[in-house]
Protein backbone atom coordinates (compact mmCIF):
# COMPACT_ATOMS: atom_id res chain seq x y z
CA UNK A 1 0.00 0.00 0.00
CA UNK A 2 1.20 3.43 -1.04
CA UNK A 3 -0.14 6.62 0.82
CA UNK A 4 0.68 10.54 0.12
CA UNK A 5 0.01 12.73 3.67
CA UNK A 6 0.35 16.31 2.22
CA UNK A 7 -1.69 18.24 5.52
CA UNK A 8 1.37 19.44 6.69
CA UNK A 9 1.54 21.53 3.22
CA UNK A 10 -1.79 23.69 4.17
CA UNK A 11 -0.36 24.07 8.27
CA UNK A 12 2.80 26.23 7.74
CA UNK A 13 1.25 30.13 7.58
CA UNK A 14 2.55 32.26 5.24
CA UNK A 15 4.93 29.60 3.33
CA UNK A 16 2.41 26.90 2.87
CA UNK A 17 -0.36 26.55 0.33
CA UNK A 18 -3.71 27.69 1.26
CA UNK A 19 -5.90 25.75 -0.33
CA UNK A 20 -6.25 22.18 -2.29
CA UNK A 21 -5.12 22.61 -6.49
CA UNK A 22 -8.45 22.21 -8.50
CA UNK A 23 -7.44 19.77 -11.41
CA UNK A 24 -9.61 20.86 -13.67
CA UNK A 25 -7.80 23.69 -15.22
CA UNK A 26 -4.87 20.78 -15.63
CA UNK A 27 -5.70 18.46 -19.00
CA UNK A 28 -3.47 15.09 -18.06
CA UNK A 29 -5.82 12.51 -17.30
CA UNK A 30 -7.72 12.99 -20.36
CA UNK A 31 -5.61 10.31 -21.25
CA UNK A 32 -2.18 11.61 -22.88
CA UNK A 33 0.19 8.10 -22.12
CA UNK A 34 4.01 9.06 -21.23
CA UNK A 35 6.46 7.46 -22.72
CA UNK A 36 7.13 4.86 -19.46
CA UNK A 37 3.81 4.21 -19.34
CA UNK A 38 3.60 1.02 -21.20
CA UNK A 39 7.07 -0.78 -19.34
CA UNK A 40 5.11 -2.45 -16.47
CA UNK A 41 3.11 -4.47 -19.11
CA UNK A 42 6.53 -6.45 -20.71
CA UNK A 43 5.94 -9.53 -18.86
CA UNK A 44 7.47 -10.83 -21.80
CA UNK A 45 10.94 -9.10 -21.39
CA UNK A 46 11.11 -10.23 -17.60
CA UNK A 47 10.42 -13.65 -18.97
CA UNK A 48 13.35 -13.47 -20.99
CA UNK A 49 15.67 -11.76 -18.70
CA UNK A 50 15.04 -13.97 -15.81
CA UNK A 51 15.66 -16.78 -17.49
CA UNK A 52 19.06 -15.53 -18.68
CA UNK A 53 19.99 -14.51 -15.42
CA UNK A 54 18.99 -17.85 -13.65
CA UNK A 55 21.74 -19.61 -15.77
CA UNK A 56 24.09 -16.36 -15.37
CA UNK A 57 24.17 -16.35 -11.85
CA UNK A 58 24.94 -20.01 -11.77
CA UNK A 59 27.87 -19.40 -14.26
CA UNK A 60 29.40 -15.53 -12.95
CA UNK A 61 30.57 -14.45 -9.69
CA UNK A 62 30.34 -10.80 -10.38
CA UNK A 63 28.36 -8.45 -12.77
CA UNK A 64 29.92 -5.49 -14.03
CA UNK A 65 27.61 -2.57 -15.14
CA UNK A 66 29.25 0.09 -17.32
CA UNK A 67 26.67 2.93 -17.96
CA UNK A 68 26.34 6.63 -16.57
CA UNK A 69 22.88 8.68 -15.30
CA UNK A 70 19.54 6.90 -16.01
CA UNK A 71 21.71 3.96 -17.11
CA UNK A 72 23.66 3.21 -13.75
CA UNK A 73 21.22 4.93 -10.72
CA UNK A 74 18.33 2.89 -11.51
CA UNK A 75 19.91 -0.08 -11.13
CA UNK A 76 22.23 0.53 -7.66
CA UNK A 77 19.32 1.75 -5.84
CA UNK A 78 17.07 -1.51 -6.89
CA UNK A 79 20.40 -3.20 -6.10
CA UNK A 80 20.72 -1.08 -2.60
CA UNK A 81 16.89 -1.55 -1.63
CA UNK A 82 15.74 -5.14 -2.35
CA UNK A 83 19.57 -7.07 -2.68
CA UNK A 84 20.87 -8.70 0.33
CA UNK A 85 24.83 -7.72 1.52
CA UNK A 86 26.18 -11.02 -0.47
CA UNK A 87 24.32 -10.35 -3.24
CA UNK A 88 24.71 -6.49 -3.24
CA UNK A 89 28.64 -7.10 -3.39
CA UNK A 90 28.16 -9.14 -6.91
CA UNK A 91 26.96 -6.11 -8.81
CA UNK A 92 29.97 -3.38 -9.60
CA UNK A 93 28.28 -0.25 -10.85
CA UNK A 94 31.09 1.87 -13.02
CA UNK A 95 29.51 4.77 -13.55
CA UNK A 96 32.41 7.18 -14.15
CA UNK A 97 35.29 7.21 -16.24
CA UNK A 98 37.77 7.92 -13.33
CA UNK A 99 40.84 5.68 -13.34
CA UNK A 100 40.95 5.19 -9.92
CA UNK A 101 37.10 3.69 -10.18
CA UNK A 102 38.20 1.77 -12.71
CA UNK A 103 41.04 -0.26 -11.07
CA UNK A 104 40.06 -0.05 -7.70
CA UNK A 105 36.79 -1.75 -7.94
CA UNK A 106 37.36 -4.12 -10.38
CA UNK A 107 41.07 -5.44 -8.90
CA UNK A 108 41.63 -9.08 -8.12
CA UNK A 109 38.69 -9.78 -10.50
CA UNK A 110 38.33 -13.31 -11.95
CA UNK A 111 37.73 -12.36 -15.39
CA UNK A 112 36.70 -15.91 -16.73
CA UNK A 113 33.38 -15.48 -13.76
CA UNK A 114 32.40 -12.23 -14.43
CA UNK A 115 29.64 -10.83 -16.87
CA UNK A 116 29.56 -7.21 -18.09
CA UNK A 117 26.94 -5.37 -18.91
CA UNK A 118 27.17 -2.66 -21.27
CA UNK A 119 24.16 -0.22 -20.91
CA UNK A 120 23.73 2.73 -23.03
CA UNK A 121 20.12 4.01 -24.56
CA UNK A 122 21.91 5.68 -27.68
CA UNK A 123 24.30 3.01 -27.85
CA UNK A 124 27.04 5.70 -28.28
CA UNK A 125 27.90 7.23 -25.13
CA UNK A 126 30.98 8.20 -24.89
CA UNK A 127 31.87 7.33 -21.02
CA UNK A 128 30.30 3.72 -21.46
CA UNK A 129 31.92 3.07 -25.03
CA UNK A 130 35.46 4.28 -23.30
CA UNK A 131 34.71 1.58 -20.40
CA UNK A 132 33.79 -1.02 -23.01
CA UNK A 133 36.81 -0.52 -25.14
CA UNK A 134 38.59 -0.89 -21.72
CA UNK A 135 37.04 -4.19 -20.44
CA UNK A 136 36.87 -5.88 -23.98
CA UNK A 137 40.52 -5.75 -24.36
CA UNK A 138 41.24 -7.20 -21.24
CA UNK A 139 38.89 -9.89 -21.82
CA UNK A 140 39.96 -11.03 -25.00
CA UNK A 141 43.96 -10.91 -23.80
CA UNK A 142 43.17 -13.72 -21.44
CA UNK A 143 41.50 -15.95 -24.27
CA UNK A 144 38.06 -15.12 -23.34
CA UNK A 145 35.42 -14.46 -25.76
CA UNK A 146 33.71 -11.28 -25.90
CA UNK A 147 29.88 -13.90 -26.77
CA UNK A 148 30.42 -15.22 -23.37
CA UNK A 149 31.34 -12.85 -21.30
CA UNK A 150 29.24 -9.45 -22.68
CA UNK A 151 25.67 -8.26 -22.63
CA UNK A 152 24.33 -4.87 -23.79
CA UNK A 153 21.18 -3.38 -22.77
CA UNK A 154 20.59 -0.12 -25.98
CA UNK A 155 18.27 0.59 -28.75
CA UNK A 156 16.70 -2.43 -30.42
CA UNK A 157 17.62 -0.25 -34.01
CA UNK A 158 20.36 1.91 -33.76
CA UNK A 159 23.46 2.92 -32.38
CA UNK A 160 27.32 1.35 -31.86
CA UNK A 161 26.54 -1.38 -29.58
CA UNK A 162 23.53 -2.32 -31.86
CA UNK A 163 25.86 -2.85 -34.53
CA UNK A 164 28.36 -4.73 -32.88
CA UNK A 165 25.60 -6.72 -31.53
CA UNK A 166 24.47 -7.72 -34.54
CA UNK A 167 27.72 -8.04 -35.96
CA UNK A 168 29.40 -10.31 -33.15
CA UNK A 169 26.67 -12.10 -31.83
CA UNK A 170 26.82 -10.32 -28.33
CA UNK A 171 23.42 -11.15 -26.50
CA UNK A 172 21.22 -7.64 -26.19
CA UNK A 173 18.45 -6.47 -24.37
CA UNK A 174 16.28 -3.62 -26.05
CA UNK A 175 15.63 -0.02 -24.43
CA UNK A 176 12.37 1.43 -25.95
CA UNK A 177 12.90 4.20 -28.53
CA UNK A 178 10.61 6.41 -26.59
CA UNK A 179 11.91 5.81 -23.51
CA UNK A 180 14.50 8.20 -22.29
CA UNK A 181 17.17 7.00 -19.57
CA UNK A 182 15.84 8.14 -16.72
CA UNK A 183 12.71 6.87 -16.95
CA UNK A 184 14.15 3.58 -18.25
CA UNK A 185 14.32 1.63 -14.39
CA UNK A 186 11.68 -0.30 -15.24
CA UNK A 187 13.21 -1.25 -18.63
CA UNK A 188 16.04 -3.90 -19.16
CA UNK A 189 18.34 -0.97 -17.70
CA UNK A 190 16.68 -1.89 -14.41
CA UNK A 191 15.51 -5.32 -15.31
CA UNK A 192 18.73 -7.16 -15.99
CA UNK A 193 21.01 -6.41 -13.17
CA UNK A 194 18.05 -6.70 -10.52
CA UNK A 195 17.31 -10.39 -12.20
CA UNK A 196 21.20 -10.98 -11.51
CA UNK A 197 20.85 -10.07 -8.01
CA UNK A 198 17.87 -12.32 -7.48
CA UNK A 199 15.18 -9.76 -7.48
CA UNK A 200 11.68 -10.76 -8.01
CA UNK A 201 11.49 -8.06 -11.27
CA UNK A 202 7.64 -9.23 -11.61
CA UNK A 203 7.21 -7.61 -8.69
CA UNK A 204 8.79 -4.60 -9.94
CA UNK A 205 6.25 -4.74 -12.44
CA UNK A 206 3.29 -5.63 -10.97
CA UNK A 207 4.03 -2.65 -8.11
CA UNK A 208 4.53 -0.22 -11.32
CA UNK A 209 1.02 -1.18 -12.83
CA UNK A 210 -0.65 -0.66 -9.70
CA UNK A 211 0.64 2.80 -9.12
CA UNK A 212 -0.68 4.07 -12.81
CA UNK A 213 -3.79 3.14 -12.67
CA UNK A 214 -3.92 6.35 -10.64
CA UNK A 215 -2.54 8.90 -12.92
CA UNK A 216 -5.72 9.33 -14.80
CA UNK A 217 -7.84 9.87 -11.79
CA UNK A 218 -9.62 13.48 -12.06
CA UNK A 219 -9.67 14.02 -8.11
CA UNK A 220 -7.24 15.74 -6.79
CA UNK A 221 -7.36 13.57 -3.66
CA UNK A 222 -7.17 10.67 -5.64
CA UNK A 223 -3.64 11.04 -7.57
CA UNK A 224 -0.99 11.21 -5.65
CA UNK A 225 0.95 11.53 -8.76
CA UNK A 226 -0.63 15.29 -9.55
CA UNK A 227 -0.84 16.01 -6.19
CA UNK A 228 2.89 15.96 -5.38
CA UNK A 229 3.75 17.82 -9.00
CA UNK A 230 0.77 19.91 -8.04
CA UNK A 231 1.90 21.30 -4.39
CA UNK A 232 5.91 21.32 -5.67
CA UNK A 233 4.73 23.95 -8.59
CA UNK A 234 2.64 26.33 -6.62
CA UNK A 235 4.90 26.13 -3.59
CA UNK A 236 7.56 27.34 -6.26
CA UNK A 237 5.62 29.75 -8.31
CA UNK A 238 3.12 31.11 -4.91
CA UNK A 239 5.57 30.78 -2.00
CA UNK A 240 9.33 31.12 -3.63
CA UNK A 241 9.79 27.75 -2.72
CA UNK A 242 12.20 26.32 -5.81
CA UNK A 243 13.96 23.12 -3.69
CA UNK A 244 12.97 19.91 -3.06
CA UNK A 245 14.43 18.05 0.05
CA UNK A 246 14.19 13.99 -0.83
CA UNK A 247 14.20 12.41 2.10
CA UNK A 248 13.52 8.95 2.96
CA UNK A 249 13.58 7.13 6.65
CA UNK A 250 15.64 4.32 5.23
CA UNK A 251 19.58 3.51 4.50
CA UNK A 252 18.31 0.87 1.87
CA UNK A 253 16.05 3.74 -0.23
CA UNK A 254 19.04 6.37 0.37
CA UNK A 255 20.16 5.57 -3.66
CA UNK A 256 16.94 6.15 -4.17
CA UNK A 257 17.44 10.00 -3.67
CA UNK A 258 19.83 9.80 -6.04
CA UNK A 259 17.90 8.38 -8.75
CA UNK A 260 15.14 11.37 -8.16
CA UNK A 261 17.87 13.66 -8.21
CA UNK A 262 18.68 12.62 -12.00
CA UNK A 263 14.97 12.31 -12.56
CA UNK A 264 13.88 16.27 -11.40
CA UNK A 265 16.86 17.90 -12.51
CA UNK A 266 17.02 16.67 -15.99
CA UNK A 267 13.55 16.75 -16.97
CA UNK A 268 12.33 19.93 -15.23
CA UNK A 269 15.59 22.57 -15.61
CA UNK A 270 14.81 23.56 -19.31
CA UNK A 271 15.83 26.77 -21.26
CA UNK A 272 13.12 26.22 -23.26
CA UNK A 273 8.90 25.95 -22.95
CA UNK A 274 7.42 24.63 -25.24
CA UNK A 275 6.34 27.44 -27.24
CA UNK A 276 10.34 28.63 -27.34
CA UNK A 277 10.51 30.94 -25.49
CA UNK A 278 13.61 31.44 -23.31
CA UNK A 279 11.97 30.82 -19.25
CA UNK A 280 15.34 29.03 -17.67
CA UNK A 281 13.03 27.30 -15.15
CA UNK A 282 14.03 24.28 -13.20
CA UNK A 283 13.64 22.76 -9.63
CA UNK A 284 16.56 21.72 -7.22
CA UNK A 285 16.63 18.19 -5.55
CA UNK A 286 18.67 18.19 -2.30
CA UNK A 287 19.01 14.89 -0.81
CA UNK A 288 18.78 13.91 2.65
CA UNK A 289 18.98 10.73 4.67
CA UNK A 290 17.25 10.37 7.95
CA UNK A 291 18.11 10.33 10.80
CA UNK A 292 21.47 10.84 9.57
CA UNK A 293 20.61 14.00 8.41
CA UNK A 294 18.78 15.11 11.49
CA UNK A 295 22.92 16.13 12.46
CA UNK A 296 23.72 17.63 9.60
CA UNK A 297 20.94 19.30 7.18
CA UNK A 298 17.53 19.46 9.58
CA UNK A 299 19.19 22.59 11.21
CA UNK A 300 19.23 24.38 8.08
CA UNK A 301 16.18 23.06 6.74
CA UNK A 302 14.66 24.59 9.89
CA UNK A 303 16.43 27.82 10.26
CA UNK A 304 17.58 29.02 7.05
CA UNK A 305 15.67 30.50 4.16
CA UNK A 306 11.99 29.07 3.80
CA UNK A 307 12.63 27.62 -0.16
CA UNK A 308 12.63 23.99 0.56
CA UNK A 309 9.69 21.65 0.55
CA UNK A 310 10.84 18.13 2.40
CA UNK A 311 9.65 15.07 0.88
CA UNK A 312 9.47 12.40 3.28
CA UNK A 313 9.46 8.39 2.24
CA UNK A 314 8.47 6.41 5.29
CA UNK A 315 8.52 2.32 5.37
CA UNK A 316 5.93 1.20 7.94
CA UNK A 317 7.16 -2.02 8.55
CA UNK A 318 10.66 -3.71 8.81
CA UNK A 319 12.43 -6.95 8.14
CA UNK A 320 14.70 -6.67 10.99
CA UNK A 321 13.38 -6.68 14.31
CA UNK A 322 15.95 -5.29 16.25
CA UNK A 323 15.14 -4.11 20.21
CA UNK A 324 17.34 -1.71 22.17
CA UNK A 325 18.68 -3.70 25.23
CA UNK A 326 17.66 -2.74 28.41
CA UNK A 327 21.41 -1.58 30.15
CA UNK A 328 21.82 0.56 33.13
CA UNK A 329 18.46 0.72 34.70
CA UNK A 330 19.48 2.84 37.54
CA UNK A 331 19.97 5.30 34.23
CA UNK A 332 16.37 7.21 34.11
CA UNK A 333 17.71 9.26 31.71
CA UNK A 334 17.19 6.55 29.31
CA UNK A 335 14.34 4.75 29.88
CA UNK A 336 12.14 6.33 27.03
CA UNK A 337 14.44 3.63 25.38
CA UNK A 338 13.08 0.72 26.94
CA UNK A 339 11.31 -1.83 25.06
CA UNK A 340 11.86 -0.08 22.07
CA UNK A 341 12.64 -1.43 18.72
CA UNK A 342 15.48 0.47 16.50
CA UNK A 343 12.48 0.56 13.59
CA UNK A 344 10.36 2.20 16.40
CA UNK A 345 12.66 4.75 17.05
CA UNK A 346 13.81 5.48 13.12
CA UNK A 347 10.14 6.48 12.92
CA UNK A 348 9.18 8.20 15.82
CA UNK A 349 12.88 10.38 15.38
CA UNK A 350 10.94 11.18 11.24
CA UNK A 351 7.30 12.40 13.13
CA UNK A 352 9.45 14.55 15.50
CA UNK A 353 11.21 15.72 12.54
CA UNK A 354 8.21 16.42 10.80
CA UNK A 355 6.66 18.15 13.74
CA UNK A 356 9.39 20.28 14.42
CA UNK A 357 9.75 21.18 10.53
CA UNK A 358 5.88 22.38 11.05
CA UNK A 359 6.25 24.44 13.97
CA UNK A 360 9.14 26.33 12.11
CA UNK A 361 6.65 26.73 9.43
CA UNK A 362 8.28 24.82 6.46
CA UNK A 363 6.17 22.88 4.19
CA UNK A 364 6.90 18.85 4.01
CA UNK A 365 4.73 15.41 3.32
CA UNK A 366 5.29 12.70 3.68
CA UNK A 367 5.10 9.57 1.10
CA UNK A 368 4.59 5.83 3.04
CA UNK A 369 4.83 2.65 2.12
CA UNK A 370 3.76 -0.15 4.48
CA UNK A 371 7.24 -2.56 3.59
CA UNK A 372 10.43 -2.14 1.41
CA UNK A 373 9.73 -4.89 -1.83
CA UNK A 374 10.12 -5.08 -4.86
CA UNK A 375 6.15 -4.18 -5.50
CA UNK A 376 6.07 -1.31 -3.21
CA UNK A 377 9.46 -0.32 -4.85
CA UNK A 378 7.79 -0.63 -8.38
CA UNK A 379 4.95 1.84 -6.75
CA UNK A 380 7.62 4.42 -5.95
CA UNK A 381 9.32 4.48 -9.13
CA UNK A 382 5.83 4.81 -11.01
CA UNK A 383 4.80 7.64 -8.72
CA UNK A 384 8.05 10.02 -8.97
CA UNK A 385 7.67 9.19 -12.70
CA UNK A 386 4.52 10.51 -13.30
CA UNK A 387 5.15 13.29 -10.81
CA UNK A 388 7.66 14.70 -13.05
CA UNK A 389 5.64 14.21 -16.40
CA UNK A 390 3.05 15.83 -14.34
CA UNK A 391 4.95 18.81 -13.03
CA UNK A 392 6.67 19.29 -17.21
CA UNK A 393 3.51 19.77 -18.46
CA UNK A 394 2.21 22.00 -15.23
CA UNK A 395 5.67 24.38 -16.31
CA UNK A 396 4.84 23.75 -20.01
CA UNK A 397 7.99 22.37 -20.72
CA UNK A 398 9.52 18.96 -22.45
CA UNK A 399 10.24 16.61 -19.62
CA UNK A 400 11.41 14.29 -21.71
CA UNK A 401 14.67 16.16 -23.77
CA UNK A 402 17.89 16.68 -21.77
CA UNK A 403 19.32 19.76 -24.51
CA UNK A 404 21.88 20.56 -21.63
CA UNK A 405 23.31 17.10 -21.56
CA UNK A 406 23.63 16.71 -25.42
CA UNK A 407 25.74 20.28 -25.62
CA UNK A 408 28.40 18.09 -22.91
CA UNK A 409 28.60 15.16 -25.12
CA UNK A 410 29.03 17.24 -28.45
CA UNK A 411 31.57 19.46 -26.78
CA UNK A 412 33.42 17.17 -25.24
CA UNK A 413 33.61 14.84 -28.35
CA UNK A 414 35.34 17.79 -30.34
CA UNK A 415 37.37 18.90 -27.78
CA UNK A 416 38.95 15.17 -28.01
CA UNK A 417 39.10 15.22 -31.47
Amino acid sequence: MLTFDFKNVFSVGDHGLLKEPDMSWFPQPSGKRYSFYDLPENGKLADEIAEFAREAREKFDHFVLLGIGGSALGARCIADALASASERGRLIILDNVDPALLSNATAGLDLARTLFLVVSKSGGTPETVAQYFYFREKTEATGLKATEHFVFVTDPEKGFLRKIAREEKIRSFEIPPEVGGRFSVLSACGLLPAALLGIDIHGLLRGAARQREGIFHTSFQENHAYQLAAIQYLLWKERGVPMTVIMPYSSQLSTFSDWYVQLLSESIGKEKNLRGETVNVGLTPVKAVGVTDQHAQVQLFTSGPFDKFLLFIEVSESDFDLKIPVMYESEKDFSYLHGVSFHQLLLTEKRATEQALTQYGRPNATVKISKLDSEHLGMLFMLFQESVAFLGELCGIDAFDQPGVELGKVLTKRLLS
